[in-house]
């Protein structure tokens, strides 16, 4: 069967996502009333529980909140006899995302980290800003933020969220209209979100029309989706959130995050982590994710299994013991080889993605298609309902927004002069560069790369001495993602007025919410506890991994040097190289490249079998059976999945909240 897998598939995987839809002939603004309606139900009830799942099982509630509260809304416009335009059922999808950003979820792991064993032991505590997080023990042991000292920390991110956003749409636009309007770029993955939102619209329409009686396939399939992860969400997350809420540690029938096999295995499977998540959503999303890109995961992780127990006996992983868990023995193997290695293999990918770049561009001029069409076709349509507006104003945007980075990055570093020169560099220089080439590759192949080490490198070569230079807001133009937005947009028929609108509003909620509700959550319990057992597990060694990178500027001897080693870094770059042109040759499909290369890297079994089961189970049994159709369901009911075991966290945390909010009097 494995022949069979790695045989040249009939057509590229991503194929099946690309032109799927038309792009409607009229735009219409879809945020109103309902749509803030929509905003603030997520803020209340959905962020809070996605924050609860990240601090107790490492996830989120996923998608669960967007289609929660667009189905929500459809039901209650039928009963009404109303019908919501997909516009409107957009704009909701849209919010429903965007609010679930926590970016005050962020000061947990402040306060985590500035008295953390890691940083103490990497003598970066000390050295750690108040800005970044206040230091006396008696102010962190209270628990709570609404404190004076919590104020810079709060301002940082205050400041970081309403700049980025203007960024994501302002810049998010301009790279939208040069890649989708002028080069005519698919984007794959937009029309997957989009698709579905279409679907939503039109069942409404049909179920209006049609004395909401008949129930269309998508109904069926997303209910059915919902019912199974509803059942796996009350075994897996309700029994630990609900229990938690009574005792000091909670009842768990599946070991979170994962099950971690690595101290028995390690007498014959010496530096290899092993284990297994049971967490169902990895099997369903195996299912969901093209088929060879799972392959090339495990396709990696065989190869670690491998190469790992070699590498010990060569002498290349000194560090490892036998007894070692998998936290661990991940560390150590990084800080004795992957640390560079993978750095090496990042550099082969970005060259690859570059190389992708330049052949695409080539092939779109041998397309003969002109400026002089590019400009007809736009001005044949309505580019102002559409909600365009002029390309000078994305650039002053982006010179304002990169330069206020700047000043306060200056100023909060007493205006060095090499980290100021160093930001300007990557501000002005870099990031425009290459997020234009990550936006291409996204609209492309969707999927995207990062140059690693960009940033570190910066900052280490500004010449600062401390700690607070990894903190500062930098001016990252990380806005690819959100020209797959924009197109979404386009594809439903939304006016880009309404994003700007639903950001205007967008913005207070998500402050709002965000910071009371990790109050609230921080007041529960210390973190990390037992209560919350992924931080207990993960945190720890997350702070480990990060030390290594901050300890470099720190001067002496660290952990940085220790790990960096150049000849291992040429070789990543020299062996991912090869892999990519020795798979390409072999015309093995792309998203199977990608990941075998990342795969070379030190690759988590936990989550990659799981992963690649759903996806074997998905091809060989479900799509043998369900032919083309078989892509629409899972879809569909991995949807409905989400959203059903997204209800159950969020009854659990319903639980725990109320139990918590209850005030005991003394008689």
């Amino acid at each position: 069967m494995f022949n069979n897998m790695l045989k040249r598939p009939k057509k590229d995987d991503l194929a099946e996502y690309r032109n799927l839809m038309d792009v409607p002939d009229t735009f219409i603004d879809g945020f109103n009333i309902r749509s803030l309606l929509g905003a603030v139900f997520v803020g209340m009830i959905m962020v809070p529980g996605a924050m609860y799942m990240s601090l107790l099982a490492g996830q989120g509630i996923g998608p669960a909140a967007q289609w929660v509260t667009v189905i929500l809304f459809i039901e209650v416009a039928r009963r009404a006899h109303k019908t919501l335009h997909r516009a409107e059922l957009y704009v909701l999808f849209y919010l429903a995302g965007a609010v679930m950003a926590v970016p005050f979820s962020g000061l947990l792991w402040n306060q985590f980290f500035v008295q953390s064993n890691a940083a103490k032991a990497a003598g970066i505590a000390d050295a750690l800003p108040l800005w970044f997080a206040p230091k006396d023990p008696d102010i962190l042991a209270t628990r709570t933020f609404f404190n004076v000292h919590w104020i810079a920390p709060i301002s940082i991110i205050l400041f970081g969220l309403i700049v980025g956003r203007i960024n994501q749409l302002i810049l998010g636009y301009g790279l939208f209209h040069l890649t989708s309007d002028i080069e005519k770029l698919p984007f794959p993955m937009a029309s997957v979100g989009a698709s579905g939102i279409v679907a939503l619209a039109e069942e409404s329409e049909h179920s209006v029309d049609a004395g909401e009686k008949q129930v269309g396939w998508r109904w069926r399939v997303f209910s059915m989706g919902s019912g199974i992860g509803m059942l796996f969400g009350l075994i897996y997350m309700g029994l630990p959130t609900i229990s938690g809420a009574f005792l000091a540690k909670p009842l768990m029938a599946f070991p979170i995050p994962f099950l971690d096999w690595t101290t028995k295995t390690g007498s014959f499977l010496p530096a290899v982590a092993t284990g297994i998540s049971f967490d169902l959503g990895q099997f369903v999303l195996g299912m969901v994710m093209p088929f060879y890109a799972m392959v090339g995961s495990f396709f990696g992780l065989i190869i670690t299994f491998v190469l790992n127990p070699i590498l010990y006996k060569l002498g290349y992983l000194p560090s490892w013991n036998l007894g070692d868990n998998t936290i661990t023995t991940l560390f150590k193997d990084n800080m004795d080889f992957y640390f560079s290695f993978t750095m090496g293999l990042s550099f082969a990918i970005a060259i690859v993605g570059i190389i992708q770049v330049i052949i695409a561009l080539r092939n779109a001029k041998k397309k003969g298609d002109g400026l002089m069409s590019v400009r007809e076709e736009l001005n044949s349509k309505d580019l102002k309902s559409r909600g365009d507006f002029r390309m000078i104003w994305v650039v002053i945007s982006y010179i304002l927004t990169t330069s206020s980075y700047i000043i306060v990055s200056g100023y909060l570093l007493n205006w060095h002069k090499g980290a100021i020169i160093a930001f300007s560099i990557i501000g002005f220089v870099y990031a425009p560069i290459m997020t234009y080439v990550r936006t291409r590759l996204e609209g492309v192949i969707g999927q995207t790369f990062a140059v690693p080490m960009v940033m570190q490198a910066a900052r280490i070569l500004s010449g600062f001495h401390g700690a607070a230079i990894w903190f500062v807001p930098v001016p990252q133009a990380e806005v690819q993602t959100f020209a797959v937005k924009y197109r979404q947009a386009e594809l439903t028929g939304t006016s880009f007025k309404s994003i700007w609108k639903a950001q205007i509003f967008l913005i207070p909620i998500i402050i709002c919410g965000s910071i009371f509700f990790a109050n609230f959550i921080w007041g529960m319990a210390p973190i990390p506890s037992p209560r919350f057992p992924f931080t207990e597990k993960m945190w720890e060694f997350t702070a480990m991994n990060q030390c290594i990178m901050f300890s470099s500027t720190m001067g002496g001897y660290s952990q940085f040097e220790a790990a960096f080693k150049p000849l291992l870094i040429f070789s990543g770059i020299g062996i991912g190289l090869v892999t990519f042109g020795l798979f390409s040759g072999l015309g093995l499909p792309i998203v199977f490249v990608y990941g075998a290369v990342r795969g070379l890297g030190q690759t988590w079994p936990h989550t990659v079998i799981p992963q690649f089961l759903g996806a074997l189970v998905g091809r060989y049994y479900f799509q043998a059976r369900f032919k083309e159709n078989w892509r629409k369901y899972i879809t569909v009911g991995a949807a409905g999945f989400s959203c059903g075991a997204g209800l159950i966290t969020i009854l659990g945390v319903g639980f725990t909240f109320l139990k918590n909010a209850v005030i005991q009097l003394p008689f």
